[in-house]
């Protein structure tokens, strides 16, 4: 199975491999990974530091192992990751049918700002 494949149909039908090859080469980007103990590609997530804010780019678990508390653990390391920077403004947008992210979101402090 190819990588665009997997990225398709074991995590969410809207990856784009390349899309994903420019963010993870994009040097103001910083991908983390979640593996599991046989070095399975559980998760990933990754944020894109701009001139004012930090921006979560996205947060991917793959379907099998949803609801197991992974992507609360790659959003609290995009935290700590953003709280390296010189910036105080961390910022993302969801789908506002995406109630699963949203209540992650919400149990970490985020707070919803409608444009």
């Amino acid at each position: 199975m190819k990588f665009g494949n997997i990225l398709q149909n074991e995590f969410d039908n809207f990856w784009n491999t390349n899309i994903l090859k420019q963010e993870i080469l994009n040097e103001n980007c910083r991908y983390i990974i979640a593996k599991s103990d046989e070095d399975e590609i559980l998760g990933f997530a990754g944020i894109l530091i701009n001139v004012d804010v930090v921006e979560i780019m996205n947060i991917v678990v793959k379907k099998s192992h949803r609801k197991k508390g992974i992507g609360c653990k790659l959003l609290e390391e995009l935290i700590k990751l953003s709280k390296q920077t010189d910036l105080n403004v961390l910022d993302l947008e969801v789908n506002s049918k995406n109630e699963p992210a949203i209540n992650l979101y919400k149990k970490l402090g985020f707070q919803e700002i409608r444009s």
